[in-house]
């Protein structure tokens, strides 16, 4: 048969207790010795130990709160715009300055109309 942690120990600390009360019955303290005094002072340590270590082995922790439920979260799907490609209508024409020459070492600048 076997006991578990906290029932042992309450267990000793009865027999602690009354292995002490029969030590204190056995022999009447006087007031001069005090040893009547020791022996109560060892009792109510002995007592005070059982009671507290079985109000902190015996107490029931509640058990923890269940996880939260799972809710897949919402996503949202964009749909890709569509691409639209334009074909060119005509041609892209621009101006251009270019250099046009007047004779051996001089030139000038022309704004011409390059179209593509």
């Amino acid at each position: 048969m076997s006991f578990t942690g906290s029932f042992t120990l309450i267990r000793a600390g009865a027999v602690a207790l009354a292995a002490t009360l029969v030590l204190g019955a056995v022999a009447p303290a006087t007031a001069r010795d005090q040893t009547g005094a020791i022996v109560g002072g060892l009792a109510a340590g002995v007592v005070g130990g059982v009671v507290g270590s079985a109000l902190i082995n015996g107490a029931n922790n509640p058990p923890p709160p269940p996880p939260p439920e799972y809710r897949p979260r919402r996503v949202l799907v964009e749909e890709p715009e569509p691409v639209v490609i334009r074909e060119r209508r005509g041609p892209i024409c621009h101006y251009e300055r270019r250099k046009e020459w007047l004779g051996d070492g001089e030139f000038t600048y022309r704004r011409v109309e390059v179209c593509e």
